[in-house]
């Protein structure tokens, strides 16, 4: 299938897919006139891709990640145990980002209401 085609199957850009092409994600087989050719593994693909995405992965993350797979319904398992300790790290960067900006909130929350110059203090 051409790239009009995969674009409209997964709900994806021309440009995702052709970036995804450029990190090593996705490898189409090219036609005599140049044009991409999909298969129709293709469109699993591209809806994996889209739910590591996300998930807050990088793309360099994906590009190891998708050998790994071993069926449709399975993103990961243990056929790349080596993969595990790295998504691990990655969650607890992620639950990171979520605390400092729950906090955040917190602190906006609090300011709701109250001047953001104390009284009695002149204003710079």
């Amino acid at each position: 299938m051409q790239i009009s085609e995969l674009s409209a199957r997964t709900g994806t850009s021309r440009r995702a897919l052709r970036y995804y092409e450029e990190q090593g994600l996705l490898t189409p087989d090219r036609l005599p006139n140049g044009y991409r050719d999909y298969d129709e593994q293709t469109v699993t693909t591209v809806r994996r891709i889209q739910i590591l995405l996300s998930a807050g992965l990088g793309t360099s993350a994906i590009a190891e990640i998708l050998p790994c797979v071993i069926d449709e319904n399975v993103v990961l398992a243990g056929r790349c145990p080596e993969l595990l300790d790295g998504l691990a790290k990655e969650r607890e960067r992620i639950t990171s980002a979520i605390e400092e900006l729950t906090e955040a909130r917190h602190i906006l929350d609090n300011l709701v209401g109250r001047p953001l110059i104390p009284e009695g203090r002149p204003a710079n």
